[in-house]
């Protein structure tokens, strides 16, 4: 016999639609204001020979408290209670716990509002008066595994437009060039995510060609991992393309990037590091521009060393100056800007990191190698360094720049 009051519960599992097996014990909570229809739905779950357990809620106010106390596995309801009726119960039973499975109870003259509830949010619908115990038992697995898989089908539909929101964020972060024909450089971009399917963190990178054939080139990583991070590296990596475009130049230009970094960053803390070059069309020239960023590499016949314009602070952290150094490429040489990802990883034992003296180690090892091989067997060999480690840590972005004329 069912007490309106029955506290007898069962722990809730630790999946909320965890699939059934004949071991498990079926808890069910009965929503039905007629006790002596409680007393059948009690005698059918006896004679069904299953592992049920009822508990028996008077009201939809009682039945909110069962829920809040013990989640059940599944909720089945009676349409015409004191204090809601029709899909308002089902309303309300998918507003205290919108993951509860649902077994709608009509009577013989209701049972248009079965179809009703099902299409509101309930997986099932029984006709009073017209369920054997087999079907109630039946009917309950069948609940529960169909709202397990709608979902599922909500999950895979949000992770979805979570990769769609992702891959316009990657094309914001990872622009298509825009350069002149035959612009007198040769540029390899490359970006690789710390984790396959990995959210894209605050690297980012772009390179233009201005009207007077200047190529300009930006290698920039926002401090921190996650959306908000990677969107302030796109107004960051647009931010410079405007600018660029507009005619601004070294300190000038990097004073407006301040001023973006802190109009857009989501918390105070969050600063960025650049680096800016502009290759000159005349002769072999460029100018850096360096905010923080770490120093690049210069790769040639003869091999590879790290170069160290003079820099400026980080974007973000009250700076005003940012000096602005006129430098020299030999022919056949190129530039490797990168971020601090490449080099970051753990290599080595304990918490030995790889270090700017590793990479420059690691890229002497392969500066035999030509320009595109070059940069991906960088990588490649400071990943494997760091997978006994857990592999790299952070995204990297990788530009090299060789004049072609």
């Amino acid at each position: 016999m069912l007490a309106p009051h029955d506290s007898e519960l069962r722990p809730v599992p630790d999946s909320a639609v965890a699939p059934m097996t004949r071991f498990d014990t079926l808890t069910v909570l009965l929503v039905e204001d007629d006790r002596g229809d409680a007393l059948l739905v009690e005698e059918l779950i006896v004679d069904a020979v299953a592992d049920i357990r009822l508990r028996w809620a008077e009201s939809m106010a009682h039945a909110a408290r069962e829920i809040k106390t013990s989640r059940p596995d599944c909720v089945l309801l009676d349409l015409n209670l004191p204090d809601a009726n029709g899909t308002d119960a089902v309303d309300q039973i998918c507003g205290l716990d919108p993951t509860l499975p649902i077994v709608v109870l009509t009577g013989h003259i209701d049972e248009r509002y079965g179809v009703s509830a099902v299409a509101s949010g309930a997986q099932d619908y029984l006709v009073k008066g017209r369920v054997e115990p087999e079907m109630l038992r039946r009917s309950l697995l069948y609940a529960i595994e169909r709202k397990r898989s709608e979902l599922t089908a909500v999950d895979l539909h949000s992770s979805h437009l979570r990769a769609q929101e992702n891959a316009r964020l990657e094309r914001g972060l990872l622009p298509s060039p825009l350069l002149l024909e035959d612009p007198g450089v040769d540029i390899i971009a490359k970006y690789r995510p710390s984790r396959p399917n990995a959210l894209l963190g605050g690297d980012f990178y772009d390179f233009v060609q201005t009207p007077d054939r200047t190529v300009h080139v930006m290698v920039g990583d926002v401090s921190g991992h996650g959306p908000d991070e990677a969107a302030l590296g796109v107004a960051l990596r647009i931010g410079w393309r405007a600018l660029t475009f507009a005619g601004l130049r070294g300190n000038e230009r990097m004073q407006q990037l301040e001023r973006i970094l802190r109009a857009e960053r989501p918390g105070p803390g969050i600063f960025a590091t650049v680096m800016s070059l502009a290759f000159s069309p005349k002769d072999r020239s460029f100018n850096a521009v360096r905010a923080g960023h770490p120093g690049l590499l210069l790769h040639g016949p003869g091999g590879v060393t790290w170069m160290e314009p003079p820099a400026g602070p980080a974007l973000g952290l009250g700076g005003a100056r940012w000096p602005l150094t006129e430098l020299e490429l030999p022919a056949g040489h190129g530039l490797l800007l990168l971020t601090d990802g490449l080099f970051e990883g753990h290599s080595g034992e304990g918490n030995e990191r790889l270090g700017e003296e590793g990479l420059l180690e690691l890229a002497r090892e392969v500066a035999s190698l030509p320009g595109p091989q070059f940069v991906e067997t960088l990588i490649d060999r400071a990943e494997e360094r760091a997978r006994p480690h857990g592999g790299l840590t952070d995204d990297i972005a990788v530009v090299r720049v060789e004049r072609t004329t």
